[in-house]
């Protein structure tokens, strides 16, 4: 599992031969022979992102995988060999490649300061970006010691690292705030794989067999503990940006999970305060009634926040609305009862459909809060009803004793696991963005390219409409005012697919 000959040969046989051939292949490649016929494909990327790091002809890949393969090689053939000391090598090669392409400086000063020879160690990101726009400069792979040696390193390369650390963040409008779905989750992220990230999220089981990044990047999470950036958009004159909370989904259901998750939540909304922001959304679990009423928790700590704080709920009740078919006469509401949910009810009670509940602490919950008559919501553990409204806690055996044909729109965050051939399974609550939002790369966890939750965009709606309150806690907007203004902002509804177990 672990030996420490093996770790400290790894390392003596990267710093050593792995980078020097590295180095000088580094250095072949840049004579226009081979540049014009090889490496030109990687420097087509002038200004870099993580996938750079790997667009390279098949010539060049076969020969880096034999100069990684010394340490590995070496390792099985001495028998110091252990699986942590591969896991940690070829987790190694991963990051720092990635990091080193992905044109954001994020390697603190202090931790030169700390140990001043790290620098001929380990290169930064703002390091490399010479590389790419000088191109006859800064050739190593990680280790800058080469390009000292041999007098290749840029000069301006410190000065650009300290000027690339002081400059300001630029500070968004909006901000969406989500987290970490499950541990593969961190691969549909835009700093993850573009290929995966521009698709929506499934677990396939090749996966599995990143578990050493995998693992890695738990441990990363875990460690580094803070918020990060996902990613940055432009919608009219409104800057976007989305960060996660370095949390997964099951620690959301852990009670002694609760105070560090508020706090590193609280802890975003005071900084997206400081920088001016104008709305926060809370995405996914950070609006958990259980975790802080909604969003209320805060709004409550803070009252003078200038910052509006919206979960989204409006929004979504709306959607859910617009997703019924318009001669519905009854509907079934199955799931946990939360503040979507009771709102749902009482919209369709005003409106003269039938609510029908499978369970009767259910139906006393709404009857009590609605103040609503048995003609309004009624228990009826057979309803004929084929459409559906359902939420977290719905069970398999609910789902399979529905009628044939049955509509499911989901109410709640997360999707519903489909186990009916002959069902239609909308999606959960989420619109078409209009053309003109920009840098949308990336699909939003399970949802489709360029549609948008409803909890999201509507943190955008509130900044465009410049409304002046908060929309969290057991607060609801005026449903009809916010879907009005979402529509004529240019998003646009969702239409279920005609085929069964498809929308």
């Amino acid at each position: 599992m672990w030996r420490g000959d093996g770790f400290v040969i790894t390392f003596l046989l990267h710093a050593g031969p792995v980078e020097f051939l590295y180095y000088w292949l580094h250095r072949a490649l840049h004579h226009h022979y081979l540049y014009s016929r090889y490496h030109s494909h990687h420097h087509s990327s002038i200004v870099t992102e993580p996938i750079t790091s790997v667009i390279h002809p098949f010539g060049e890949h076969i020969a880096y995988f034999l100069l990684f393969a010394i340490p590995l090689y070496t390792m099985a053939l001495t028998g110091t060999g252990s699986i942590i000391s591969y896991a940690v090598y070829v987790t190694y090669i991963d990051l720092m490649n990635n990091m080193g392409h992905c044109n954001f400086e994020l390697i603190p000063n202090w931790i030169f300061s700390l140990f001043p020879p790290l620098k001929y160690f380990m290169y930064t990101p703002s390091y490399h970006s010479l590389h790419h726009t000088l191109f006859r400069t800064n050739y190593c792979l990680f280790m800058p010691l080469y390009d000292y040696m041999y007098g290749t390193m840029e000069k301006t390369s410190d000065e650009l690292y300290e000027s690339s650390l002081k400059r300001n963040d630029e500070a968004p409008d909006v901000l969406h705030l989500t987290h970490l779905t499950t541990p593969d989750s961190i691969y549909q992220l835009p700093l993850g794989f573009a290929s995966l990230a521009s698709e929506p999220h499934t677990s396939t089981w090749y996966m599995w067999l990143m578990w050493p990044v995998t693992f890695w990047s738990m441990m990363l999470t875990w460690i580094y503990g803070r918020t990060f950036v996902v990613e940055r958009q432009r919608f009219d004159k409104l800057k976007l940006q989305t960060w996660a909370i370095p949390k997964y989904n099951l620690q959301y259901f852990l009670p002694w999970q609760n105070e560090a998750i508020n706090s590193l939540i609280e802890e975003a909304i005071l900084k997206a305060e400081e920088k001016g922001v104008k709305v926060v959304s809370l995405g996914l679990l950070n609006q958990g009634e259980e975790l802080n009423r909604y969003g209320g928790l805060y709004t409550r700590r803070y009252p003078q926040l200038k910052v509006k704080v919206v979960d989204g709920s409006s929004l979504a009740v709306a959607v859910i609305l617009n997703s019924i078919p318009k001669e519905t006469t009854q509907v079934v509401l199955r799931g946990n009862l939360t503040k979507v949910a009771y709102a749902i009810a009482f919209s369709l009670s005003q409106r003269g459909i039938e609510v029908a509940t499978l369970y009767k602490d259910e139906y006393l919950k709404l009857t009590k809060s609605l103040s609503a008559t048995k003609s309004e919501v009624v228990l009826a553990k057979g309803s004929a009803s084929k459409i559906w409204l359902v939420g977290d806690g719905l069970s398999k055996e609910d789902q399979l004793n529905a009628p044939k044909g049955t509509m499911f729109v989901p109410f709640s965050q997360f999707p519903l696991k489909k186990l009916r051939r002959d069902c239609f399974y909308h999606c959960t609550p989420a619109m078409k963005i209009p053309k003109s939002l920009e840098n949308v790369y990336s699909c939003e966890n399970w949802l489709p390219r360029r549609v948008m939750s409803a909890w999201r965009i509507a943190g955008i709606v509130h900044a465009l409409e410049g409304w002046n309150e908060h929309e969290c806690g057991y607060a609801m907007s005026d449903i009809d005012k916010v879907w009005e203004a979402t529509l004529r902002h240019g998003f646009q509804p969702l239409i279920l697919n005609a085929s069964p177990n498809k929308y």
